[in-house]
This record gives C-alpha cells, sequence and structure tokens, in this order.
C-alpha cells in the first residue's frame, strides 16, 4: 500500500510541475484562440543538436519558463530526431515536416517561432546562451513588435 501511495504521489507531482506540450499544432491553436494566449513553436533535434539540447535543459526545464508559459503561452515541440531508438510514429513526422515548410524554410535548429492566436508569426530566435529570465524577456519582445 504504502509503494502504491508512493507511486502517486510522484505521479501526480511529477503531473504538476511538468510543462503541457503539445504535438498537434491545429489543437494548439485552437487552445491558444480558447485561451487568448500566444504560440511558441519550438524545432527541435533532441537527440542531435547540441544547441537544442542546452535550450531544453537550460531554458524550457527551469521553473522560471515553466511558470511564465503556464500563464502566457501555448507551447509546441516539432521535433526531429535522428536515431532510431527515438523515431516518432510517421503521422507525427509528417505533421512536423509540415509545420517545418511553413515556419522553418531555413531548417534552423533549434527554432523558435512565437505566433499570435491566429497564426500569425510574431517574431522568431535560435539558441540564446542567457538566464532562463532573459530568455522569457526576449520571447516577450518579439511578441511587441
Amino acid at each position: 500500500m504504502k509503494k502504491l501511495f508512493l507511486f502517486f504521489a510522484l505521479a501526480i507531482t511529477n503531473f504538476a510541475i511538468s510543462q503541457d506540450w503539445q504535438t498537434n499544432f491545429e489543437e494548439a491553436k485552437k487552445m491558444a484562440s480558447e485561451q487568448d494566449k500566444n504560440v511558441i513553436i519550438v524545432f527541435s533535434g533532441s537527440d542531435w543538436c547540441a544547441p537544442c539540447i542546452k535550450l531544453d535543459k537550460n531554458i524550457w526545464q527551469s521553473e522560471a519558463f515553466k511558470n511564465e508559459a503556464k500563464e502566457q503561452w501555448v507551447l509546441v515541440k516539432a521535433n526531429f530526431p535522428r536515431k532510431k531508438a527515438n523515431e516518432l510514429p510517421k503521422e507525427q513526422t509528417e505533421h512536423n515536416r509540415k509545420l517545418a515548410e511553413k515556419y522553418n524554410l531555413e531548417g534552423s535548429f533549434p527554432l523558435v517561432v512565437v505566433l499570435d492566436k491566429n497564426g500569425k508569426v510574431l517574431g522568431k530566435m535560435g539558441f540564446k546562451n542567457v538566464s532562463p529570465e532573459e530568455y522569457i524577456k526576449m520571447i516577450h519582445a518579439l511578441e511587441k513588435k
């Protein structure tokens, strides 16, 4: 019984602090419209792109970003892993490819695209070696352009 309680306690804690990264852009846009929030799409190569991995570790996993994101944005992750072990389902790979064709023609990794709730691009940026708080300010600066 103790182990079962511990499992649920950990699961709930993990759920409470985890971010809600969407993988379906259309659903994310709908959520953004309903919640009156902007959308952030992150194009990432989670298993091969060193700056992507660093951005994830230093910014996306920070408490400062998690707290800000929960209030301000709907997050979409468009991942492009290369290792067979990390391969995404074909439908997700195709979905991410179509997103890249529309929002990441340059093929940049990582690329952070900030959109309004209707899907209009407000700005783009890549990896910056700054604090989470500074990165958040940079995202907000893109929203105000």
